[in-house]
């Protein structure tokens, strides 16, 4: 059996990984996360910019992988799984995973907004001088070119990686079924996937707690927190 599994905020939110919206506390308050997150931001106030990201790479950095992380990982040795993730943290990963496309980057590393270089250690994961979290910081200087680091993730008016987005359609095209865990089916290009599936004659099953824009076009809907659902499906699985 070949899974395409689509993961979005509510994937992460249980394991306390705030919903980029709900990202905007302390110093960030009092901005809108969607003009945080344009290359127009970034490049009118890049330190602003940079430390929200940074800020919220070390909340995710903290975060642990919750109980559906650990079933979908598992499920892997059941059937193929590919995961589609709208996600930017590593949590799939950190459980174990092992073929993830992250279709709107990687929180957790960086890389020069001119050049594309990527630095080892990552400058983004870097400890706080003194330990402050949540403030302004001037984003460092690109070694090789003099440009600023910039987080890895997509960006409003940004185009998908290519090789995630490919990944997640062939997973689609490829696959026997589609799971979507936790979002809200309002993001594209991310929202075409499940309907790609329909048209495929592919079936849905959505796990959320709530109806989603989704909802009306999937097979099932298990109305629960992805953690209690995914477990339900690797049982269900690996029981049948």
């Amino acid at each position: 059996m070949r899974i395409a599994l689509l993961t979005g905020a509510g994937m992460s939110a249980e394991s306390g990984v705030p919903t980029f919206r709900d990202a905007l506390t302390g110093l960030w308050s009092r901005f809108d996360a969607e003009r945080l997150a344009t290359p127009q931001a970034f490049r009118a106030d890049p330190d602003l910019v940079w430390g929200w990201y940074r800020w919220r790479a070390a909340q995710a950095s903290r975060a642990t992988p919750h109980a559906g992380h650990d079933a979908i990982a598992a499920l892997e040795r059941h059937a193929h799984v590919d995961v589609v993730t709208q996600n930017v943290d590593d949590l799939h990963e950190r459980a174990g995973s092992t073929r993830v496309a992250h279709l709107h980057g990687r929180l957790l590393r960086s890389r020069c907004d001119d050049c594309g270089t990527t630095a080892s250690p990552d400058p983004i994961l870097a400890p706080y001088a003194g330990g402050d979290e949540g403030r302004r910081e001037a984003p460092p200087a690109c070694a090789r070119c003099g440009g600023r680091f910039r987080p890895d993730v997509v960006w409003f008016g940004e185009a998908l990686p290519e090789s995630a987005w490919n990944a997640g359609v062939e997973a689609v095209r490829g696959c026997d079924c589609v799971v979507v865990v936790g979002t809200s089916g309002l993001v594209q290009p991310a929202a075409s996937l499940p309907s790609m599936a329909r048209a495929l004659g592919k079936p849905v099953l959505e796990i959320n707690p709530v109806p989603s824009a989704l909802t009306p076009q999937v097979d099932a809907h298990w109305a629960m927190p992805a953690s209690t659902g995914l477990q339900r499906l690797l049982d269900d699985i690996a029981g049948g």
